[in-house]
């Protein structure tokens, strides 16, 4: 009788401590959650200020690397268009003219940049000439640069004033603008830390006065 009692006494212990050791199980470390400092958190780089770059020669950009809308996000605006091989003469026009410092530390730009082709279509020994006189050079680039980083919809309306001192003008919507009535926007609102590039088809030349 006695065995029996001790048998029982010892089953209903065990019954009793299950019920602990199933919420000592549940109350494990919980399991940390993904944040957006965590490795595997990404983010993809603005396109430009509409938030996608517009006009018919984009699909022709880089999709990686260098000239890829997002290597030029991460970039000075000098920078990207040096790494972009459709604005190489661009590039040496600017270092040319002694403005590399001064677009490098710019806040807040909108550069029209003509593309190689746009250079190409000056009359012979035009760009010679201009690459041989620094402050003509200098006034022809600042030409195609205006304050703020401008969205196409922010470009059209209102004459913009250029760095240069003239003006500009900008007619067009969804994917085809025109400059000035005669340079068309290839690839635009294309993002860079510190402005808004928009390539351009012909070399705009400010109005002699």
């Amino acid at each position: 009788m006695k065995k029996e009692l001790l048998v029982s006494g010892l089953s209903a212990l065990m019954v009793s401590a299950l019920p602990v050791a199933a919420g000592a199980a549940t109350h494990s470390a919980p399991t940390p959650t993904p944040s957006a400092s965590s490795p595997g958190h990404t983010s993809s780089p603005s396109a430009g200020v509409s938030g996608k770059p517009v006009g018919p020669g984009c699909s022709a950009l880089p999709a990686t690397g260098k000239g890829s809308l997002g290597n030029a996000a991460r970039e000075r605006v000098t920078t990207a268009v040096a790494e972009n091989p459709e604005l190489s003469t661009l590039s040496t026009a600017i270092k040319d003219a002694g403005l590399t410092n001064k677009l490098y530390t710019a806040k807040g730009i909108t550069i029209f940049a003509p593309s190689n082709a746009a250079f190409d279509q000056l009359p012979p020994g035009t760009l010679k000439k201009l690459m041989a006189n620094k402050p003509e050079l200098a006034k022809v680039l600042t030409y195609h640069v205006v304050e703020g980083k401008k969205s196409p919809s922010q470009l059209v309306g209102a004459p913009l004033k250029t760095m240069q001192g003239g003006q500009i003008t900008v007619k067009g919507s969804g994917q085809d603008f025109i400059v000035s009535g005669r340079a068309k926007v290839v690839c635009g609102d294309i993002a860079t830390k510190n402005a808004t590039v928009y390539i351009i088809d012909k070399v705009l030349l400010p109005h002699s006065k």
